[in-house]
């Protein structure tokens, strides 16, 4: 994986977000488009974005308080704004920044995202570099044995329980979960301590709870690498205890956080493209059957998925300065968002961007967000999604879904990451 430009040595600081002003509400308000869009569909985010994008690629909208924010749509805009980080803030704490319903207040209040992609530069920088030495294509690339077995297992456990089988958790949570286990150090024997609130933190009034709850479990864990350098489990969390929290380099509730974050994002993110890209395949039979006669497609498939799910709904920033992109400027404190579903879905960037086709040439798409703020563990990612989808395919030619599209669960209206919370399969 290219690591992200390194920021130029002796830059300033942004302003604080917190600092900026309160953004002008419109004359027009009550005449702006809402968002976010609920889905129709779980695997595929609304046709209802399609008059936004049509309005051009910086369109105003009105959030649920009445905030504003300007939603981003197309692929160059997208790119530009992500790429300038002296203008644009991550930072979460400003009256600018734009949530996209009451409960995400919940989250950013729990203190979860105040590390890693919830911070700039120079904190990013420091932060981001502690932790990107596991996550190089080299690096990943020896996992690839370990995630086999892990994927093989859980196979083995399905096909051994018989149909029908509930695919979330039997094979897409805990999987992640044992790579990320894996990789950072952490004993998958305290699953239940890690997992539950992990899944908990993004039910809205549970946030609070599993925010403490994981931090806790994280805390204790922490001490007890402090306390036995000799335990039987080692990873990036052992790198970090050692070389930044024992020489002062970072605090322990630092150490806590960082953990926190890539402990949830490398799980939750999986889990869900697992699942909704499973789906996706089974929903379009044609692409189902292509793959499991031709696993030579598979890098190409996980990249479609990843385009066509758009599990995170939008990337939210504040503008700290004036920025003016063809007609359009941002004020200084104007809240952002680039949608996922804007630029994966800009026919502009991707030929036919509507239709679900795994034939494509493997392109990335935006799904790992672009410029400093890039996903860390998008090389991780990919493998694990790989390796899922070619060995559920090899494996369960016959997959298919056990109920209909329409009775099973999920999140579809409430703007957030976007999941199933059950997958009934048979075969």
């Amino acid at each position: 994986m290219a690591l992200s430009p390194a920021e130029p040595a002796g830059q300033a600081s942004q302003a604080s977000p917190a600092e900026l002003p309160e953004p002008a509400r419109p004359a027009n308000l009550a005449e702006l488009p809402t968002y976010p869009i609920a889905r129709e569909c779980p695997y595929r985010p609304s046709t209802g974005h399609e008059p936004l994008m049509a309005a051009g690629p910086l369109t105003r909208v009105r959030l649920y308080n009445d905030r504003t924010a300007w939603l981003v749509t197309g692929a160059a805009e997208a790119r530009a704004l992500l790429s300038d980080y002296r203008r644009v803030s991550i930072r979460n704490r400003g009256p600018g920044y734009p949530l996209l319903n009451k409960e995400m207040e919940k989250v950013v209040d729990s203190g979860y995202a105040d590390v890693l992609f919830g911070v700039d530069p120079p904190e990013h920088t420091k932060q981001r570099q502690m932790i990107m030495s596991p996550f190089t294509l080299r690096r990943t690339a020896r996992l690839r044995p370990e995630i086999q077995a892990i994927v093989d297992g859980k196979l083995d456990e399905i096909e051994r329980h018989g149909a029908p089988a509930d695919l979330v958790p039997m094979f897409a949570q805990p999987v992640p979960s044992m790579v990320m286990s894996l990789l950072l150090g952490v004993p998958y024997s305290d699953a239940a301590e890690f997992e539950t609130p992990a899944h908990k933190l993004f039910v809205p009034e549970l946030a609070e709870e599993a925010t403490q709850e994981l931090g806790e479990y994280l805390d204790r864990l922490i001490q007890r690498k402090q306390d036995d350098r000799d335990n039987d489990t080692t990873g990036l969390l052992d790198d970090l205890v050692a070389k930044h929290l024992a020489t002062g380099n970072i605090t322990r509730d630092e150490l806590v956080h960082i953990a926190m974050s890539m402990l949830v994002a490398g799980t939750d993110t999986t889990t869900n493209v697992i699942s909704l890209g499973t789906l996706a395949l089974l929903d379009n039979r044609d692409q189902w059957e292509a793959l499991c006669a031709d696993p030579s497609l598979i890098p190409a498939a996980v990249e479609e998925i990843l385009r066509y799910v758009s599990l995170v709904e939008a990337f939210a920033r504040v503008a700290t300065e004036d920025i003016t992109l063809g007609d359009t400027t941002i004020r200084r404190g104007d809240g952002i968002l680039i949608s996922c579903a804007g630029v994966n879905f800009d026919a502009g960037n991707v030929p036919e961007p509507a239709k679900f086709d795994i034939h494509r040439p493997a392109k990335p798409s935006f799904s790992f967000s672009h410029g400093i703020h890039r996903c860390p563990g998008d090389n991780l990612a990919r493998l694990e999604l790989e390796i899922a989808f070619h060995t559920l395919t090899q494996r369960f030619p016959t997959l298919r879904p056990a109920v209909p599209i329409s009775e099973m669960e999920s999140n579809n209206n409430d703007g957030t990451l976007q999941r199933l919370y059950s997958f009934p399969v048979t075969w």
